[in-house]
């Protein structure tokens, strides 16, 4: 078994919430509010330029050149997906960019970016891997299981096709391969750290979707 699937098997109950969450099964069936999608649109492209830099620092810290490279690539990815396509579905969902650009982080994007952040800057290598592999492999595994029924609303199915189609898993395949290539080097003590950071943004996926669920705001 490699470490991928150790790590896999130690988010596997979140997960099952993830995909049992009214978000996910309202987007699938078409009854998800749109306003809660469209917080979901707008707290989104807040998080992907926190994870955009997490994923630069990675870049950074990387092992290999080619690791480099992978990671400063998809930094860039994150970046112009927040200016493409989430311009695309805020404007059909009649929010401007100004408009969007103005809605203040949420308590649940503050945090996650943070723990992210401070991970890939404070950790390891392999901890700030373990810290962004869930935003890969959750989204992932979520849109390959919807693809098939997509959704009868077209903004949720133009969702659910960039994200189980077969060029974001490929992109996920790749770090999964650098997690199964990594886990064999790290001692137990690294190892059981990696695995915590992996579980705790398996549930800061879980609660990124449930603020969007509930259109979060700060309580004061």
């Amino acid at each position: 078994m490699g470490f991928s699937d150790e790590l896999w098997d130690a988010g596997a109950g979140i997960y099952d919430r993830v995909r049992a969450h009214p978000f996910l099964t309202g987007l699938s069936d078409g009854t998800l509010p749109h306003g809660a999608f469209r917080h979901f649109v707008v707290q989104d492209a807040h998080y992907l330029r926190g994870y955009a830099r997490a994923l630069a620092v990675l870049a950074a810290r990387a092992p290999t050149e080619a690791d480099t490279v992978m990671f400063s690539q998809h930094a860039a990815g994150a970046i112009a997906a927040e200016q493409e396509m989430h311009a695309e579905l805020a404007d059909a969902l009649g929010l401007s960019t100004a408009d969007a650009g103005v809605v203040p982080v949420a308590p649940t994007t503050t945090a996650y970016t943070s723990y992210l952040l401070a991970t890939c800057h404070g950790g390891s290598f392999a901890e700030g891997l373990g810290a962004v592999l869930p935003c890969y492999w959750i989204y992932a595994r979520v849109g390959e299981a919807l693809l098939e029924g997509s959704s009868p609303d077209p903004l949720y199915a133009r969702w659910i096709a960039t994200y189980g189609g077969e060029e974001f898993q490929a992109v996920v395949d790749a770090v999964l391969a650098v997690t199964d290539r990594v886990g064999p080097t790290l001692g137990d003590v690294e190892r059981a750290r990696v695995r915590e950071h992996y579980v705790t943004t398996c549930r800061y996926e879980w609660m990124f979707w449930d603020a969007a669920w509930r259109q979060e705001e700060w309580p004061v």
